[in-house]
């Protein structure tokens, strides 16, 4: 299937990119019947600070914040956040993906040791985590990024109700847009760019949907494929992205393309009812011809704005998007979905074999972690305690029901 998308027509639309796929999206309705959040978990790099909105939902909400900690985040820095807020907490100090107990993926064998190689763990702590809840029995859980605000925590609860009936669910995000590189030049510039769902607040029930995160950018919108096209999912509430600079350097240009490039042709064919098999050698041969002209156009945009440092930073970003494209053919994105279709089916037969639910304790230690990495501490109030790192799960045994929730007194 190599037909190329229709161009758009919205005031700003490209005949080289579609600028929107939320109407792949249902649409939950505002005033949704309250669900509950099992655990808020939360993938983080940065320091202990940018966990106190996420630890305070977590005690608004009585459920644990589950903080995955690497980088210049720590078990616990987290620890910290946690009590100041008040809340419950399972703080992990991430080591390295291949010290867990995942399985190989080809996907991730695929780009190993070249250009295309992913230098973050942001894939392997989400799926860390869908692993931990799956064993232990959590059938609501809320992917939030530690830069994400939630005003309202009712919206959460909607979020998780609505698993009811969809795959997953999430919050339109506001704020500060989350696009990638090439497509916030595109904004910038005039065009017109929305957003979608992702990761970074997203309720899915990770006992229910097998799915998982692959090494690359846009690890998200894959999660919420299946074998062929988009799962049962929605949009409702919304959450804020904090702002940052997509143009400070050209290395996050470069290490987006390839996920951008997939992500957005998969998510082509969509819109035009085609599926992810028809995403063979020859729709990517007139996919990355257009992805080309697209950047291409957005670049001579940019030539026409004023000379400014943000001009000169996305000039540079645009430049190293297009020096990466170039080394992106139609055999290695074919070859990557065969991959990811492969590795789909691996994850689905290793979740299957997960024992759930488990006592905490055992998940853990299932998941391939030592004690050292790991802080519990059960909620202030009602009353609970702290629960300190220590040389085993001191009193994890008593704390987590097997069903996952904490048992407040």
């Amino acid at each position: 299937m190599s037909r190329p998308p229709p161009p758009s027509r919205r005031p700003g639309g490209s005949p080289f990119h579609h600028g929107s796929h939320r109407h792949l999206l249902a649409a939950g309705r505002p005033a949704a019947p309250l669900g509950r959040v099992d655990a808020l978990v939360v993938p983080t790099a940065r320091r202990a600070a940018a966990l106190r909105h996420a630890a305070g939902l977590a005690r608004a909400l009585a459920v644990p914040l589950v903080a995955l900690c690497s980088r210049w985040a720590s078990a616990a820095g987290a620890a910290k956040a946690a009590d100041a807020a008040g809340a419950a907490l399972l703080a992990i100090d991430v080591p390295e993906a291949r010290s867990l107990a995942l399985p190989a993926l080809a996907t991730t064998d695929l780009l190993a040791d070249t250009k295309f190689e992913r230098r973050t763990d942001v894939s392997a702590k989400r799926n860390l985590g869908l692993l931990i809840a799956r064993m232990v029995g959590w059938r609501r859980i809320v992917f939030l990024d530690d830069d994400i605000t939630v005003s309202d925590r009712g919206d959460l609860l909607r979020a998780a109700r609505l698993l009811d009936v969809y795959d997953g669910v999430g919050l339109s995000i506001g704020g500060f847009p989350d696009n990638s590189v090439v497509c916030h030049a595109h904004r910038r510039t005039g065009g017109y760019q929305e957003t979608f769902i992702g990761g970074g607040a997203l309720a899915v029930d990770p006992v229910r949907t097998t799915s998982f995160f692959p090494d690359i950018y846009n690890d998200d919108w894959f999660y919420l494929l299946d074998d062929k096209r988009l799962r049962r999912v929605a949009v409702t509430g919304r959450a804020f992205q904090a702002p940052y600079d997509p143009f400070a350097h050209p290395d996050r240009a470069r290490a987006e393309e390839l996920g951008d490039v997939l992500a957005e042709g998969v998510y082509s064919l969509l819109d035009v009812g085609g599926t992810v098999r028809h995403a063979d050698r020859g729709f990517w041969v007139g996919f990355l011809g257009r992805r080309r002209r697209f950047i291409d156009d957005v670049s001579r945009r940019v030539e026409r704005c004023p000379d400014t440092p943000e001009r000169r930073r996305m000039t540079l970003s645009l430049k190293a998007a297009h020096g990466r494209l170039q080394f992106i053919t139609p055999d290695l994105c074919a070859d990557y979905l065969h991959a990811w279709l492969a590795d789909r089916t691996r994850w689905r037969r290793f979740a299957r074999r997960l024992p759930t639910p488990v006592r905490l304790e055992r998940a853990l230690t299932l998941a391939g972690l030592e004690p050292r990495e790991i802080v519990v501490r059960r909620a202030r109030g009602g009353g609970y305690h702290k629960v300190c790192q220590s040389s085993s799960y001191l009193g994890v045994r008593d704390e987590w029901t097997p069903s996952g929730s904490l048992g407040h007194s």
